[in-house]
């Protein structure tokens, strides 16, 4: 099987964040004892499986050793460090049954650019190396030049000759500095760029947790608030409005069973009033009817002489009524120039007087000899 393993941005012994990609040719052991742990540990499961786990294994290791490592020794020996990993990494998964046939480097880069920074100090001191031969060379020309010309004109350039070799000591001296100078200026650039790097993440990460604080605080706080909050409404509104409902169901109830009573002692009043004059009335009522029976017996027994002994008894009574608005009457005048006339005015009413008495009694005086006789003297 072909494994890739990778770990990205692993901090390495000097805590540059760098990532390393290999590759891995690994086998199952044929051995029997270590096939043995094989067929233990990835029986029943799938290839893909299986890969996972070694992988996992191997990525802990090479990230485990990358901890112990400067950038240098791991870029600049390559080999050393993948035997390193697999010299680790075996024993593991060797008791998985597991062999390792292979492990390389493939590639490592980071996102800080360090490694673009060594290429840049490993270019300059070449560079450096370069001038430095350059200006060998040039000095070893400038020698045997002088040479030359010092067998021709050794007193005449002697002075000139020791003047250019210290000045160009001087300029080469100056370069070696100014070159020293600057690499030293730029790793210290680099070195604070980092150091600033991780202490800005370092104060986020501070930043962070204080806001999770204090979010958790003002959370806290808030429920809190919304516990008092609901026991002052509980207190200031929902029990006065449960008091207040009670009472006014109170009030309702008793409204209620007032006007019930109230009612009811009513209703019995009328009740016992409506028995007392159904009692009265029917008294009343037997004894009329008793005394309208005891009279129809009577009438019955005596016949017309009862009727007429009646009607007797009733005509003072009805000339009471009659002359009851002639007894504030101090005289009656009648005018008439004829006394006949007044004759006939009384004959007149003597005439109609059976007639009211027959409609206020039903007894027809005019069938009562005596009567008809009073009334009518020429009958």
């Amino acid at each position: 099987m072909t494994l890739q393993p990778k770990c990205e941005d692993v901090e390495t012994a000097e805590g540059v964040a760098i990532t390393v990609t290999g590759v891995a040719q690994v086998k199952v052991m044929v051995d029997n004892e270590l096939l043995g742990y094989a067929c233990e540990q990835f029986l029943g499961k799938s290839v893909i499986e299986i890969k996972s786990v070694i992988l996992q294994t191997l990525e802990g290791h090479l990230r485990s050793i990358l901890g112990t490592l400067t950038v240098e020794q791991i870029y600049q020996d390559r080999d050393r460090f993948a035997a390193l990993v697999r010299e680790v990494a075996a024993p593991d998964v060797g008791r998985m049954g597991i062999e390792i046939l292979s492990f390389t480097i493939k590639d490592v880069y980071d996102k800080v650019e360090y490694l673009s920074s060594l290429g840049k100090s490993q270019t300059a001191a070449v560079q450096r190396d370069a001038d430095i031969g350059v200006a060998e060379a040039e000095r070893d020309a400038g020698i045997r030049e002088a040479d030359c010309k010092k067998e021709m004109m050794d007193v005449k350039f002697q002075a000139d000759t020791k003047m250019a070799d210290s000045k160009r000591g001087l300029e080469m001296q100056k370069a070696a500095f100014n070159q020293e100078v600057n690499t030293k200026k730029a790793e210290a650039q680099l070195a604070y760029e980092l150091q600033a790097a991780k202490e800005q993440q370092k104060i986020r990460l501070e930043e962070i947790e204080i806001e999770v604080v204090q979010r958790k605080k003002q959370i806290t706080i808030e429920e809190k608030e919304i516990d008092r909050t609901e026991k002052e409404l509980i207190a200031t509104v929902k029990r006065p409005a449960e008091a207040e409902a009670y009472k006014m169901q109170q009030l309702a109830e008793g409204q209620k069973m007032k006007k019930v009573l109230t009612a009811q002692a009513e209703a019995e009043k009328i009740r016992r009033i409506g028995e007392a004059e159904a009692g009265s009335i029917e008294a009343i009522g037997k004894a009329e009817a008793e005394k309208m029976r005891l009279k129809a017996e009577a009438y019955q027994h005596y016949g017309d002489a009862a009727k007429k002994a009646l009607v007797l008894e009733a005509l003072p009574k009805i000339a009471a009524k009659v002359a009851a608005p002639l007894a504030r009457t101090n005289e009656i005048v009648i005018l008439s120039g004829d006394g006949s006339r007044v004759t006939g005015e009384v004959n007149r009413l003597l005439a109609e007087l059976p007639v009211s008495v027959n409609a206020l009694t039903g007894v027809d005086l005019m069938k009562i000899p005596l009567l008809q006789k009073m009334i009518n003297p020429q009958a």
